[in-house]
């Protein structure tokens, strides 16, 4: 099991909803935190609350000036949690461009931003661990989902790939996989959501993913079995079940 208390994280993303909660369970096993997304004053108010340290530095993961300058302020961390975000539902029939290249430019070309600062001195001590989040609709397309489910898959894949690579680096990369979270961002959504977690309860299960040595953890369990099932049905049988007429 991976001892967390004693050790420096540095969670991007953890203004709100499940960062928050994490930030929250984090500090409460001891672990001391540097605090960041673009909303500085929530930070700080996030950072008063905690039990134990917590630094705030404010870095928006879009901006590659931001994100150099909060990784200098971060400094040399133990392990690094990748859950910022940005979400519109739409299906490609109503493409808002300037919204896809957000959920691209944040979701998955803010975290290439963030880790580019990040790995590299981990790889150079020896030592690190990095935790991405990506979501249950990254396995394989789905409908109403352009921009959302494909930057997730992207980052998914990146956080394959970094696996691979750094196995015997002594830089452990692992990958939390949610499925919906009551958050702004589902606030969103007109439709069902199966299996709705609240945050808290999200974050605990990305608590027993870092605490333990698994790559990945998908959940919840019964609802991940659905989207990773999906990758084995051959393509006529997967878009008649899910495709849209």
């Amino acid at each position: 099991m991976r001892k967390l208390s004693g050790k420096t994280y540095w969670l991007v993303g953890a203004s709100e909803g499940l960062g928050r909660a994490l930030a929250e369970k984090l500090s409460k096993a001891g672990v001391s935190l540097v605090l960041s997304a673009r909303n500085a004053d929530s930070l700080q108010t996030l950072a008063d609350s905690l039990p134990g340290p917590a630094r705030v530095v404010a870095c928006d993961v879009s901006d590659r000036a931001s994100v150099v300058a909060a990784a200098e302020a971060a400094g040399a961390v133990d392990g690094l949690v990748f859950l910022a975000g940005a979400y519109w539902p739409q299906p490609a029939q109503e493409w808002t461009a300037e919204q896809v290249e957000t959920m691209f430019d944040v979701n998955l070309t803010g975290a290439a931003r963030v880790l580019g600062q990040v790995v590299p001195g981990m790889v150079a001590r020896g030592v690190g661990h990095v935790v991405i989040t990506g979501s249950l609709s990254g396995y394989r397309g789905l409908p109403g989902a352009i921009g959302y489910a494909s930057s997730k898959a992207g980052l998914m894949h990146l956080a394959e790939s970094m696996h691979c690579d750094l196995r015997s680096t002594g830089v452990d990369v692992q990958l939390a996989v949610p499925g919906f979270i009551r958050t702004r961002l589902t606030d969103k959504n007109d439709f069902a959501m199966p299996f709705i977690m609240e945050p808290d309860q999200a974050a605990e299960e990305m608590m027993t993913l870092m605490r333990s040595e698994k790559f990945q953890r998908a959940f919840p369990r019964l609802f991940s079995l659905v989207f990773r099932g999906g990758n084995f049905l051959p393509d006529w049988a997967y878009y008649r079940l899910f495709g849209r007429a």
